[in-house]
């Protein structure tokens, strides 16, 4: 697989409603035909390979993937969020050449079972639960091999009996799911009744005012319960480079494709440090 087909692969996994956009020009993927006006000020991630190319020559490139609808279908059922073999073979292509993470919301044993590439990184709870890889890998050093923060340790008793709590009050709410991220929990209601959703916020926060530090936040027809601390994916993007070698150094190319609103910390991240880029996955701006 050439470095073109893998990076093309893995930026183009389509996506069945729109990410949210940030305020400054992230490179997307085109999924619609009104982007014309948007897409002046953010290119298309496929059309603009070359000035990919152009900026990252000499540098050393590092993937950071989200999981959910940027290798995986967005789907009814959180845990059929299956990838493909094609988009498999993608990502192992990619990490054939470059460092390469999963930076998901999920648990980060459950992203593993989906994706099965032992020589990736893998940061899931937004970040807040980070090891490096099980199987030898070109690129890793061995202390970088040998990762593991996981920054919000303190707060898995409180995260397990809010998990019970959230579980039992929504219970009435057909379709509704709690999904148990270890460090992060997410209350699904892509199943639930649009005139239910009120409802479904509404009894989370009530649950929620119980446990001051866990904070609330809202994703794709998901809300997001994690811990108050200041980390997230952008932490996790600068944890995995500094662990990689790579704090402070200006020969390094970062890239970052997501789908979701928290993926957005990493974007700004890149912003801030002027560079490498951010990817949007969207099918309209």
């Amino acid at each position: 697989m050439t470095k073109r087909t893998a990076f093309a692969a893995a930026a183009r996994q389509a996506t069945d409603d729109p990410g949210a956009a940030g305020s400054w020009p992230e490179l997307v993927v085109p999924r619609h035909a009104d982007f014309d006006d948007w897409m002046e000020k953010h290119p298309s991630a496929l059309a603009a390979f070359e000035s990919v190319l152009a900026a990252a020559k000499g540098k050393k490139i590092v993937m950071f993937l989200d999981y959910d609808g940027t290798l995986s279908p967005i789907v009814r059922d959180p845990d059929s969020a299956v990838m493909s073999e094609e988009m498999r073979d993608a990502v192992r292509g990619v990490a054939e050449h470059f460092p390469t993470a999963i930076v998901s919301g999920r648990c980060r044993d459950k992203v593993f079972n989906f994706v099965k590439l032992a020589e990736l990184y893998y940061a899931g709870s937004h970040g807040m639960d980070i090891k490096g890889p099980t199987a030898q890998s070109k690129h890793t050093k061995a202390k970088a091999g040998a990762v593991l923060c996981q920054p919000a340790r303190a707060f898995l008793p409180v995260i397990e009996e809010v998990y019970r709590a959230l579980t039992a009050s929504t219970a009435p709410i057909p379709g509704a799911t709690v999904e148990n991220n270890k460090f992060c929990l997410s209350v699904h209601f892509r199943c639930v009744q649009e005139e239910k959703w009120r409802a479904l916020e509404e009894q989370v926060r009530s649950v929620l005012k119980e446990y001051p530090d866990l904070r609330l936040t809202k994703g794709r027809k998901v809300l997001e319960i994690r811990p108050s601390i200041k980390w997230d994916k952008g932490n996790a993007l600068q944890f995995l480079l500094e662990s990689l070698g790579f704090a402070g150094s200006n020969s390094v190319f970062p890239i970052y494709i997501g789908d979701d609103s928290t993926d957005e910390d990493a974007f700004k991240v890149l912003r801030n440090l002027g560079q490498g880029i951010g990817i949007l996955v969207s099918k309209i701006p």
